[in-house]
């Protein structure tokens, strides 16, 4: 049986790596001075494509555009 004392502390938040990871940046993002905050802002923007299957064959990708949530 594995010992918690090596859990990272994120994990043992009850986070993923990608839920702290994501709150780092915006921490750092908001310490930033302008014109940098802004800019660092505008790229903070995340867009991709979904595509579900059918009978082996993709369908037409529906593209997102999601900003993290403030």
């Amino acid at each position: 049986m594995a010992s918690n004392a090596a859990v990272p502390f994120w994990r043992a938040a009850g986070m993923t790596y990608i839920t702290y990871s994501n709150i780092c940046a915006n921490l750092v993002r908001n310490c930033l001075k302008e014109p940098y905050k802004t800019e660092a802002l505008t790229r903070e923007k995340v867009h991709f494509s979904i595509a579900t299957w059918k009978e082996g064959k993709p369908e037409k990708p529906v593209i997102r555009s999601d900003t993290p949530e403030e």
